[in-house]
């Protein structure tokens, strides 16, 4: 547990990690409490009619028990790896707890995915078996010639011809199953990287990933647990921040946990739920706060009591947290780091450690540096590539089956993330890009993220993205796709404006020279905006105008 402390810098100081040789997730998040409060209530699930349920922890540790004495029938034992292809539901905790009481390996899997993508990463896996609900089914129907290394495929919604009845295989024996020995360095959990910049890989991680990263998301949420907290994330639970900067963390401190079933973020309903469901405590990616931001008076409509909420993905922008602020009552405090080592940077507005336009400092027990092309760090106000120093409990066990990529990623003891940064000299950290999304105009090397944050502050933007366009005076001129809020028109007039506003606040040479309206950007299951596509667009439209 960390404990608060008066200062950021007394945290730091004091930190020790303190990770038993036995660590199993399913003990940690289930059986610790279940054998001590079985009437603890650990997860809420939001009905849009009103009828909300509830599940305690002895349930869950009855249910994934028997859940997971099923899965060994089927031949399923330590080492494999089965899918979840679910959206949030208790359904998916409680195949999560039994996976990892088997000692197997989850693969969570979004359920936006389409057949192909869904088959790479099954072939990828190697999965064993897969758990899913009547959607996920269909899917599978469609590369059902592909599957033949699945010896088990089971349905939350009921059985068929295809696939076991989940709920059958939770009426089996349901005393409790201990979990097998593991520690924590036992795989435990592959979770694909989004595949911004390539081929999604999988990234296995240890039970010990969860130990990783119970200080940081304590911190970012202002000392979690406090009476009364309970929290929610609209982030898909298959991806890095939804399960671990949210799911898996508060159940292990007792937390109750809200679960929604929407998989497509809607703002009125996501209120809805932060007030309905009484929600405290809330991690919400940047698009997700950005949506949020065109409904009128969150809190004095939903009446949202929230004590903290964080954010992780993409940098926030200073336009975002300022709203976010001001409607929601709340500072946000980031997260930052990858499917391969996440959350080690952050802030927490509540102790004292937060700078408004800064993803905040390294978080206790993570090292972080920012270094050159040659592996030296970097002095204060100078661009360098964030690195997290090894051993590290969240850093990733390496990708799966892929061992030169593995190797690619680090640099001595450094993990290499390909990110780009700069840190002022009080060591706070300010996201620049990735080096793939650097453009270089004029000699200039710009960073998207901060043209996107300005031109979100304009009254008629929701959400922006930039790339580089290849221009053969300048090397690449800016160039800006831009999702209007509901009302407004794309116009010559707007276009023109939106380029002079980043003019005025930015810099003359950061300024859009293009811009084009568009009703969504390429997004990951994750949030991410994937700006490759907007690159291979913005050529394609150079193609288009040289054929003509």
């Amino acid at each position: 547990m960390l404990e608060p402390a008066e200062s950021y810098e007394a945290m730091m100081r004091d930190f020790v990690w303190r990770i038993p040789e036995r660590y199993n997730i399913a003990y940690e998040v289930c059986d610790r409490w279940a054998l001590r409060e079985p009437e603890r209530t650990c997860l809420h699930y939001f009905e849009p009619d009103g009828r909300h349920r509830s599940m305690r922890y002895g349930t869950l540790a009855r249910r994934s028990s028997a859940f997971a004495r099923s899965l060994a029938a089927k031949g399923i034992t330590k080492g494999d790896r089965v899918a979840l292809l679910l959206p949030q539901s208790f359904e998916t905790v409680v195949a999560h707890v039994a996976i990892y009481r088997l000692g197997a390996i989850a693969v969570p899997l979004a359920l936006l995915f389409g057949p192909d993508a869904l088959d790479y990463r099954l072939l990828v896996s190697g999965a064993r078996a897969v758990v899913t609900n009547a959607m996920g089914l269909e899917k599978l129907a469609e590369i059902a010639d592909r599957r033949a290394a699945l010896s088990c495929c089971v349905s939350i919604d009921g059985a068929d011809r295809h696939a076991f009845g989940f709920e059958t295989m939770c009426d089996a024996d349901d005393t409790l199953l201990e979990p097998v020995a593991t520690t924590a360095a036992t795989p435990a959990l592959m979770i694909f990287t989004s595949g911004t910049t390539g081929a999604p890989k999988g990234a296995l991680h240890g039970h010990g990933v969860l130990a990783g990263h119970m200080p940081g998301i304590q911190y970012t949420h202002a000392f979690l647990p406090q009476p009364g907290d309970r929290m929610w994330t609209p982030a898909d639970w298959a991806w890095a921040g939804g399960l671990l900067n949210a799911l898996l963390p508060a159940l292990a401190l007792g937390v109750p946990v809200v679960a929604s079933k929407a998989q497509k973020f809607d703002a009125e309903t996501a209120c809805r739920i932060l007030a309905e469901m009484e929600v405290r405590n809330a991690f919400l990616p940047p698009t997700a706060l950005r949506l949020l931001a065109t409904v009128e008076a969150p809190r004095e409509r939903f009446a949202i009591d929230l004590r903290t909420l964080s954010s992780a993905g993409e940098p926030l922008g200073t336009e975002t947290a300022t709203w976010a602020e001001r409607a929601l009552g709340v500072p946000v405090n980031e997260l930052y780091g990858q499917t391969e080592c996440n959350a080690v940077i952050g802030s927490c507005a509540q102790n004292g450690a937060a700078r408004r336009g800064s993803t905040g400092l390294p978080l206790p027990g993570h090292r972080v540096a920012l270094l050159d092309a040659d592996g030296t760090p970097v002095g204060p106000g100078m661009r360098g590539e964030i690195a997290i120093a090894g051993p590290d409990p969240v850093m990733f066990l390496g990708y799966w089956r892929d061992a030169a990529a593995t190797e690619a990623k680090f640099c001595g003891d450094w993990m290499l993330t390909g990110d780009h940064a700069i840190a002022d000299t009080e060591g706070y950290i300010t996201f620049i890009g990735r080096e793939d999304d650097i453009i270089t105009s004029s000699g200039f090397r710009i960073g998207p993220a901060e043209i996107e944050n300005c031109l979100e502050g304009h009254r008629a933007v929701a959400l922006a993205a930039v790339v580089g366009k290849p221009d053969p005076v300048r090397t690449e001129i800016v160039k800006a796709y831009v999702v209007l809020r509901p009302g407004e028109a794309g116009t010559p007039a707007l276009a023109a404006d939106l380029s002079a506003h980043v003019r005025a606040k930015l810099s003359a040479h950061e300024y859009p020279r293009e811009i084009a309206f568009v009703e969504s950007l390429p997004m990951t299951t994750t949030g991410k905006i994937i700006r490759r596509e907007l690159r291979e667009r913005a050529a394609r439209e150079i193609e288009a105008a040289d054929a003509s």
